[in-house]
């Protein structure tokens, strides 16, 4: 599995839209999950924390639910 090189601050952005949509972690993760990912809320709270990578199509799916572009998760 290939990861994002981690040369922004993608955790933290993607709690900040997340959070501007007013959703929780697990609101996103059961959304995220009924577009069939394997997230949990655990991995979540840590991609958010930056000590973890996402993998490229749940960040897909996420934008899809979120209803942003990819910059928003790119911001520096």
């Amino acid at each position: 599995m290939q990861w994002i090189i981690r040369d922004v601050p993608l955790g933290a952005n993607i709690q900040k839209v997340r959070m501007k949509s007013g959703l929780t972690q697990e609101e996103l993760v059961t959304q995220m999950q009924n577009h069939g990912s394997s997230m949990s809320r655990s991995t979540l709270a840590n991609i958010e924390a930056g000590t973890r990578n996402i993998k490229a199509c749940d960040l897909k799916i996420m934008k899809k639910i979120l209803k942003v572009d990819y910059d928003d998760f790119f911001k520096d």
